[in-house]
């Protein structure tokens, strides 16, 4: 029955990644359709932003009172009937409506599971639900990229996606006995006591670091995907397909890196994997930043870049309840949640601003200035809670 639990944990982060790139691959079509400016994707993905913000925030609470299994079923209903919502809708301003229970659902769902994959599994699992993420933010573009090819429109797309996460809804609302049971069997403390609020979890001591760190990685991952094609187009002359296709080496690279990670990870450690994740990503971005004629150190670089990136997220959350206790860590990891998608909401546009009124060659340096932010910050955390220090208690105030 515990492998069971973990075979639908591993279905429910591949549902969190469904429709992660559904708007991207279908918008080209969508906004023709329902006639509105290309710009306009940006209303829609903010509006989402927002609500995993919100939502991710406010997790702790909700989490405390509803326990993780109910909170992860009822959100991945949320995101199935705002999926199946937007599958409906002909007009921008239904999309946006829908956009709300697209993003709260997103949020709760990811806060819920990435803790409660902390408090009861080893980091190898950790490295590798994430990378079951990746399968399914890889896996809804092709599923969209059928249905238009196919004729059945960008609305047969996101309902195709809507009933695959039905189904899984379905499966949750079962296993609920599940979750509670492998909860009880470890002691969890997930609803018992007085949830900290947000204020009180800020105030444990190095919690600002890991959310400058966590903030960092997410803008440093978001803004090395959206800019590697224009940057190797415009800045290195490389052509526009085989810039795509390294572009989109960049996540693979991410999704693979994860993969091995899992094998290591319960004997290297969190701490060593963010680490050596960081400094690799260092060594890609040296090769980008190399003043050579050739393509091939920038493409190189670029994807050992997303190997690089591949073990820190996953190494990061895994390593919140022993840096700030298992009693605190969903309150944590809510927040860090909501600095993950400040991070890739607000950075990667920030960018094109540098690039659009300064130059785009300045994308390694970009990349640069947001790892060694990481690196900083990250490093800072180590010292404060030495290695194999464990907080146990609750903060006072």
């Amino acid at each position: 029955m515990v492998s069971f639990l973990i075979a639908i944990i591993y279905m429910a982060f591949i549902s969190l990644g469904l429709p992660d790139s559904l708007i991207g691959s279908a918008w080209p079509v969508m906004h023709e359709d329902l006639g509105v400016p290309v710009s306009y994707a940006g209303i829609l993905t903010m509006i989402i932003a927002g609500g995993t913000i919100i939502s991710s925030l406010f997790s702790h609470q909700v989490t405390r009172k509803m326990g993780t299994g109910l909170v992860t079923a009822v959100s991945v209903l949320m995101t199935a009937a705002a999926l199946f919502g937007f599958s409906v809708s002909h007009t921008f301003g239904f999309l946006c409506l829908w956009a709300v229970p697209y993003g709260l659902g997103a949020g709760a769902v990811d806060a819920a599971l990435n803790n409660y994959v902390a408090l009861h599994y080893s980091s190898r699992h950790m490295s590798w639900l994430h990378c079951f993420w990746g399968v399914g933010a890889s896996a809804s573009p092709y599923i969209m990229s059928f249905c238009l090819s196919g004729g059945y429109g960008w609305n047969s797309g996101y309902r195709a996606v809507s009933i695959i996460q039905i189904l899984l809804t379905v499966v949750l609302f079962i296993s609920l006995p599940l979750w509670k049971k492998k909860a009880e069997a470890a002691g969890d403390i997930e609803s018992s006591g007085k949830a900290l609020s947000l204020a009180q979890a800020v105030k444990i001591p190095g919690v600002l670091l890991v959310l400058v760190t966590f903030f960092g990685y997410c803008a440093l991952e978001q803004t090395a995907g959206l800019w590697a094609s224009s940057y190797l187009v415009q800045f290195r002359g490389i052509p526009a397909d085989t810039a795509a296709c390294f572009a989109s080496l960049f996540f693979l690279g991410i999704t693979i890196g994860r993969f091995l990670c899992g094998f290591i990870a319960d004997r290297v450690g969190d701490r060593m994997l963010i680490r050596a994740g960081i400094l690799i990503v260092l060594c890609g971005i040296g090769l980008i930043f190399l003043p050579v004629q050739a393509h091939v150190p920038s493409l190189a670089g670029l994807i050992i870049v997303g190997f690089g990136c591949a073990p820190i997220y996953p190494s990061i959350i895994h390593a919140t309840p022993d840096n700030f206790g298992r009693e605190n860590s969903q309150a944590v990891i809510g927040i860090q949640m909501a600095c993950a998608y400040m991070g890739s909401t607000f950075m990667p546009p920030l960018f094109g601003l540098v690039a659009a009124h300064i130059h785009i060659g300045l994308y390694p340096l970009y990349l640069f200035l947001l790892t060694f932010l990481m690196l900083l910050m990250s490093e800072r955390l180590n010292r404060l809670i030495p290695l194999g220090q464990k907080r146990l208690s609750r903060p006072l105030g």
